[in-house]
């Protein structure tokens, strides 16, 4: 089992989160490096909380360090990149793009990383974040290896368990 990078040091951290995406597909990976990318810049006091799991890469964006405060996460799976909105019921949706049956969360599946400058997926968010318990702060968000599961599934279609 890897450990997780030490958050201080930005480098690794970013260098451990860079071999977690790169064992997706070149076309899953470029959509999460560009997902990335785009919730960086638009919440710059966010917490980028990494998850390698079983099934699938898990980031998620939070006010502080918990879990439990994570209000969007990108769920990363072989042929998918999914943008889950935690909670997400009760979230104005008046388009009908939030999909799932969970009991808290939904989910917008992210087939084009364009999605998330389409005005909807854009008040969603906001949405997301305006309900939030925490309110983000302007700044200062870091990128935070929480967990990296021993065993994992593949990370590419086709790929030997």
């Amino acid at each position: 089992m890897t450990t997780p990078a030490n958050p201080d040091d930005i480098a690794a951290t970013e260098a451990q989160l860079e071999g977690f995406i790169a064992r997706f597909t070149p076309e899953i990976a470029g959509r999460v490096r560009a997902g990335r990318a785009v919730l960086r810049a638009r919440l710059p006091g966010a917490n980028e909380l990494v998850y390698d799991n079983y099934n699938a890469l898990a980031i998620g964006y939070a006010p502080g360090r918990k879990t439990t405060g994570a209000i969007l996460s990108l769920a990363v799976y072989p042929r998918n990149v999914l943008l889950y909105f935690l909670p997400g019921i009760g979230l104005p949706d008046p388009e009908g793009l939030l999909e799932g049956e969970g009991r808290q969360s939904r989910y917008v599946c992210l087939k084009e990383v364009a999605l998330l400058d389409a005005p909807a997926i854009r008040a969603l968010i906001a949405a997301a974040f305006d309900q939030a318990s925490t309110p983000l702060p302007p700044d200062g968000g870091r990128t935070i290896v929480k967990s990296i599961a021993a065993r994992q599934r593949p990370r590419r279609p086709g790929e030997p368990a």
